[in-house]
């Protein structure tokens, strides 16, 4: 093993960035092409990915206004799991999940996924009900799930106070031993730089203003670096969604909402698994770091600002004292917001659009991150075949008009 001096670990320490390999390319952007991407987050490049592993289609653009993941991609409390109430919803996230698996091995690049399990708690009898039902649909599904009483709760985290005398008393609570959690960088970086290996474009600081549409067909869209030509497009902006249909005279029943994040100090390793609770709109786990990430409900205004309203932090924080009075002394590091899209249902759209050859995947609330993998899949097979993916149709605009709704308010998570 090499070894170094003190001298010599400086030495090293400030060799020049300029000297390491990049992990793809900065090209500049082509007249036209056959599929383009609006949106560089997880959601949009793993779509580039899958449009150019599984379908051949190579010659495609990712167009991301600043950096590649830098929106809600790296804004989120990197959650994964796929225990949803409903067979549409069971059936996208756990394709998803099942992508997960097997994610750092396909795109050889360590995406850091934990298999630590998710308990999602009970306050209530209603709340024992619910996830009573949640389970058992779950495992109608093929996706694992147990109910697990307060004494199951505790031998799983004992750090919880599980006591009666609790204020916000732990009943019981679902648990998903094959959810965790997953590096949210990491799943961006491993997905461009993949891409970028089959010949993607991934264009960053380049932001798209319009769209040009002629007799209700796609034919590109406008940047700040040019007009770049392309006859399917794919809107995969996240909380900017609503913004960027608006471009193409279209109206989306989206909701644009701050959604908060915090970091703690680093602890050694004191929990090792994920705590959910919709009733207390709190959520915990630890890093592989030690730092505590903890996440709360969305603010109650529509906006799109990225930090947030200090009540909701001060709630969220209560909360997690009051189930961790452990952690009352922490201090916490760094706090954010994330400006995520919500549906009326809280599932999210993937759909046609009365556009010809262009596609929104948007409206995913709380749940985008866990869906990365399998919504790109999913997304890549429609825009490739110009058709909807069978897991995907359900997710259609149309189901607001024909009041097919997929209500995933008990499941989606805290923030809705």
């Amino acid at each position: 093993m090499q070894r170094y001096s003190g001298f010599g670990l400086v030495k090293h320490a400030l060799r020049h960035h300029e000297d390491w390999q990049r992990q793809w390319r900065n090209p500049t952007p082509k007249p036209g092409y056959d599929v383009i991407i609006v949106g560089g987050g997880g959601h949009g490049l793993a779509t580039a990915y899958y449009l150019a592993k599984e379908h051949g289609i190579t010659n495609v653009a990712v167009l991301e206004k600043g950096w590649l993941g830098g929106g809600n991609t790296a804004r989120n409390t990197t959650i994964v799991r796929s225990n949803y109430l409903w067979d549409e919803s069971a059936a996208l996230y756990e394709h998803a999940m099942k992508h997960w698996e097997g994610l750092s091995q396909e795109l050889n690049y360590n995406v850091m996924f934990s298999q630590r399990g998710v308990l999602n708690l009970g306050h209530t009898l209603q709340d024992m009900r619910d996830i009573q039902r949640r389970v058992n649909a779950n495992r109608l599904n093929g996706i694992d799930g147990e109910v697990l009483d307060a004494e199951g709760v505790q031998s799983l985290v004992p750090i919880m106070d599980c006591s009666k005398r609790a204020r916000y008393p732990v009943m019981g609570a679902s648990w998903q031993p094959r959810a965790g959690v997953a590096r949210h960088d990491a799943v961006a970086w491993g997905y461009a730089r993949a891409a970028d290996a089959l010949g993607v474009d991934l264009l960053q600081n380049t932001e798209v203003t319009g769209f040009k549409i002629r007799d209700g067909r796609i034919l590109g869209v406008h940047t700040n670096r040019g007009d770049i030509e392309a006859k399917t497009v794919g809107c995969v902006t996240a909380g900017n969604s609503s913004v960027l249909a608006g471009m193409a005279g279209l109206n989306l029943p989206l909701e644009s909402h701050p959604l908060q994040a915090l970091v703690s100090e680093p602890l050694k390793p004191v929990l090792d698994t994920v705590v959910m609770s919709n009733h207390v709109h709190g959520y915990i786990s630890q890093s592989d770091k030690g730092d505590l990430v903890i996440g709360a409900g969305i603010d109650g205004y529509n906006g799109y600002g990225q930090r947030g309203s200090y009540p909701t932090v001060e709630h969220t924080l209560q909360a997690i004292v009051e189930m961790f009075p452990i952690f009352s002394r922490v201090r916490m590091n760094r706090q954010w917001g994330g400006i995520v899209d919500t549906c009326p249902d809280a599932c999210p759209i993937l759909s046609k659009t009365k556009v010809k050859g262009l596609y929104f995947n948007c409206g995913w609330g709380t749940g985008g991150f866990k869906a990365t993998p399998g919504s790109g899949h999913v997304f890549a097979a429609s825009l490739a075949k110009g058709e909807m993916h069978p897991i995907a149709a359900p997710f259609s605009i149309d189901r607001f008009h024909s009041g097919a709704l997929i209500d995933e308010h008990g499941a989606a998570g805290v923030a809705h």
